[in-house]
């Protein structure tokens, strides 16, 4: 007993001077969210390595933006690694170098106190892609590690009621996962967590550019396509653009235009997965809650959802009313850093290491 207060004076102490952060660690994306200052990092989760190693370049700085301007244009002696798949860890150490690199940044005059770290993980990850978060975050420097489901933190990010016994239906669309939850009393009544996202619609783009025009066009220039152009519903002014790439045939650096139609059904098979998931998701919720979101709708969020037209196709097929969360790219950050401010209110829905040191 005596011992238990005596370790939790000790981390009060500690937590004043350490910066506690909360992080959205992301497939496409990692967010960092400091306790009192708000998203102080938002970059690309991204790592330039020496070919064959997990050695960062640039004396470890070759992470996030940097890096990821470094994609499909490296010489064989580089690598530009994304250590997350499908919203989980896909390299330990390049995903550890990376937090190690972020947590390193923030920490400034705090540096000799080991941070506190909230992460947001998918809800769907397994026992084992958990213990793998909680290892690179310790190794990285973290103090205490604290995990937490996205949805449940987007919904508090997007300003939701989700404490209150109403329901409150969240859909977060990332680069690698797609979160869908209902919420009530600030726990996940039902979800689903689909690895069918944002890289998702680029890799369908890139194959409908293949198919239909024999030209083969990188991951970066099939995101670009899809903010450019992309879109869910049909637009008033259909859009097109340019798109260059190397042919197939000839292998030769080659250009074609393309049409917002012509990406529109490119985007479709994976734009339909993610409104099963929807629909799985309600077709699941209790009868009281289902009443709720009728008046209530879907909330949406993540860059996916910046989508053109998704929200009106959502609408359109469930017959909910939907709106886009403001700064949809933000929620989940800003929600682990509400859970930061709030570590006594809301530890019971956190998952934690069983100590701190």
């Amino acid at each position: 007993m005596v011992f238990k207060i005596a370790r939790k004076w000790t981390n009060s102490l500690v937590g004043r001077f350490s910066t506690d952060l909360g992080i959205d660690l992301g497939t496409a994306n990692t967010l960092v969210c400091v306790r009192g200052r708000g998203i102080v990092i938002s970059e690309p989760s991204v790592v330039a390595v020496k070919a064959g190693t997990n050695q960062v370049l640039l004396n470890g700085r070759a992470v996030g933006t940097v890096a990821k301007e470094m994609m499909g244009r490296t010489p064989s002696s580089i690598e530009a690694v994304r250590p997350l798949r499908d919203g989980v860890i896909a390299d330990f150490e390049i995903t550890e170098a990376m937090l190690k690199y972020f947590i390193t940044r923030v920490q400034n005059r705090s540096r000799f106190f080991s941070p506190r770290v909230v992460i947001a993980v998918p809800s769907g990850i397994t026992a084992v892609e958990k213990r793998a978060v909680y290892n690179s975050a310790e190794r990285a420097g973290a103090r205490k590690v604290y995990l937490v489901e996205e949805p449940r933190a987007a919904g508090l990010g997007a300003g939701l009621p989700i404490e209150e016994p109403i329901a409150s239906m969240v859909v977060d669309i990332g680069g690698g996962t797609s979160e869908i939850a209902v919420l009530s009393l600030a726990d996940v009544v039902t979800s689903v967590s689909l690895r069918v996202a944002g890289d998702d619609m680029d890799e369908a783009i890139i194959k409908y550019i293949k198919d239909t025009y024999n030209i083969l066009v990188g991951p970066l220039t099939a995101e670009q396509i899809k903010i450019k152009i992309g879109s869910a519903h049909p637009l008033e002014t259909e859009l097109e653009m340019e798109v260059k790439g190397r042919d197939l045939i000839g292998n030769l650096p080659r250009s074609t235009r393309i049409t917002s139609e012509e990406i529109r059904e490119a985007l479709q098979p994976p734009i339909d997965q993610i409104i099963e998931g929807i629909k799985s998701t309600l077709e699941k919720t209790e009868p009281e809650l289902c009443a709720d979101l009728v008046e209530r709708g879907i909330v949406l969020c993540g860059g996916g959802v910046l989508l053109r037209g998704l929200d009106e196709t959502i609408r359109k097929i469930t017959g909910l009313p939907v709106r886009v969360a403001d700064d949809p790219l933000t929620c989940v950050a800003r929600g682990t850093g509400i859970f930061l401010e709030n570590l006594d209110q809301y530890s019971s829905f956190l998952d934690s290491i069983e100590d701190d040191f």
